[in-house]
């Protein structure tokens, strides 16, 4: 009986030690000592106010959580997690018949958030996203989640509300989009950051709870940041069956670049001062088993959305380098090859050293490889990785050759930033340059800067004798269109090259530019 009696004692003290543990409790220390005043004086006052304290210091009061992820802000520890607002969208939507209260679920992603890394870090990465983390419950109402969602993006789960209708949503998004849309600042400097959101409301989810109405509003943020930057989309059935689409076209790109069926045609380049063959082009082509022979622009865009960009410049490089290998062992004499390369392709930390690994591999000099980089991503691009990159294979000795010259607006600042070697002047000069004026002062002024900058020009899209000979008369020195051949296989070049070079013999030279 006397054990029961200790064990009742023991377990009634640590009950109310565990009182003593809550810190909302300690609001009641001055409703204490105040009581003890009125019913012991003084001296019960003081004796009150100094114990109180040290019964909750005892109890654990004082004792904060520890134990935060190093390196991470703050900001983003106290978001909830996918599980957290799956279960808490579930809830409201299964009291939704009683209650008469619904929810929706929003999904923000930073448009080219894959730059913002590359550019600034992970660790600066980490810190934006706390920022943004900020402003977003900054937003938002008291009862509203944020969370964290794989990849750099938040989910928000609305808390329960009586009526939220389309335009509302809207409203909602463009008001989270401009709470993102001041500067932050980070190590002396301004980053600006954009979103695309997506988002899909409770009674639209295309099946019932929580997690169904994550992934809706997840596949309209896909189609947002498809159509951004900052763009709005709400969740429609059909961008399901379009995911689903697209993912299917995913895998047959993927299939199609592991099987050969992507593969490399060529097409000469020729001085226009000799006639020889100053160099190829790269050209993808896709081989379908089923459709045949597929253009370009029906699948490179494609290539593009679905992530595929590295993978197909892998596949051209090879195909370049084993034309150059095969026409050498021929005894043909090609220059150079030229490849093109995407936006996505030149913020590859390793593309440098992956090209040297490949030259190597097929025992090519440098100079023997080109690569062609749009005007526009001169012109618009800021990210370090893009300029180290092409400097790295500049320096390395592989020709920089800038793409459709005339249609990017990049400056000379810029060209020369990017140790251009060369110019591809864009067919929309060329076509028809033999018999309009303006074309021919136009494309004058190209080559006189070209000259005086002391870079190479070739002028691509010549379909005609006249625009050839102009072309040749005006002083650029290279060109290439269907006018000298069209994009050819592997195979079919070897002839070509044996034809062209017997008949320079002979071909009378184009004259010197005209005066």
């Amino acid at each position: 009986m006397a054990k029961l009696r200790w064990d009742t004692a023991v377990q009634g003290l640590q009950w109310v030690l565990s009182q003593f543990r809550r810190p909302e409790l300690m609001v009641f220390i001055p409703a204490i000592t105040l009581a003890a005043f009125w019913l012991g004086g003084e001296r019960m006052l003081v004796l009150t106010a100094l114990a109180a304290p040290l019964f909750f210091a005892i109890g654990g009061a004082f004792r904060f959580p520890t134990g935060a992820t190093v390196g991470v802000p703050d900001a983003l520890t106290g978001l909830a997690m996918r599980p957290q607002i799956v279960t808490l969208m579930d809830d409201i939507l299964r009291d939704a018949p009683v209650t008469g209260m619904t929810t929706a679920c929003i999904v923000v992603q930073f448009d080219d958030a894959s730059a913002l890394l590359d550019r600034h870090g992970r660790a600066a990465q980490s810190e934006i996203l706390a920022r943004c983390a900020e402003r977003l419950c900054a937003s938002l109402r008291a009862g509203d989640t944020v969370a964290r969602l794989e990849g750099g993006g938040f989910a928000i789960a609305l808390g329960r509300v009586r009526r939220f209708d389309l335009e509302t949503a809207v409203q909602l998004c463009a008001r989270l989009q401009s709470s993102l849309s001041p500067p932050i600042s980070l190590n002396g400097g301004r980053i600006y950051v954009t979103s695309s959101i997506g988002f899909c409301l409770g009674e639209r989810a295309p099946a019932q709870g929580g997690a169904a109405l994550l992934d809706a509003a997840q596949v309209a943020a896909d189609e947002a940041l498809r159509n951004g930057p900052g763009a709005i989309r709400a969740y429609a059935p059909d961008m399901t069956r379009t995911r689903a689409d697209r993912d299917s076209l995913r895998q047959e790109l993927e299939t199609a670049l592991d099987e050969g069926q992507i593969r490399a045609h060529f097409q000469p380049q020729i001085s226009t001062d000799t006639g020889a063959i100053s160099g190829f082009e790269a050209l993808a082509r896709w081989y379908h088993p089923e459709r045949g022979l597929i253009p370009p622009m029906e699948f490179l865009p494609a290539l593009e959305d679905c992530g595929l960009s590295g993978r197909l410049g892998e596949v051209m490089v090879y195909n370049a380098l084993l034309a150059l290998s095969r026409w050498d062992k021929a005894g043909l004499t090609v220059p150079t090859v030229a490849v093109n390369f995407s936006r996505s392709e030149l913020r590859n930390p390793g593309l440098a050293s992956k090209l040297k690994w490949e030259l190597d591999r097929f025992d090519l000099a440098p100079e023997r490889l080109t690569i062609e980089i749009l005007e526009t991503v001169v012109a618009e691009t800021e990210n370090d990785v893009v300029v180290s990159n092409i400097a790295a294979i500049s320096q390395m000795g592989c020709g920089v050759d800038l793409d459709d010259f005339g249609t990017g607006h990049a400056s000379i600042t810029s060209i020369r930033r990017f140790s251009v070697r060369r110019i591809k002047i864009d067919r929309s000069f060329v076509t028809r340059v033999d018999e309009d004026r303006e074309q021919q002062k136009v494309m004058s002024a190209i080559l006189s800067m070209a000259e005086q900058l002391g870079m190479e020009t070739l002028a691509e899209g010549v379909e005609t004798p006249g625009e050839h000979a102009m072309l040749a008369q005006l002083g650029c020195r290279h060109v290439q269109g269907f006018g000298i051949a069209r994009p050819m296989p592997m195979e079919e070049t070897m002839d070509w090259i044996t034809r062209h070079t017997a008949r320079l013999a002979g071909t009378p030279r184009i004259g010197k530019k005209a005066r």
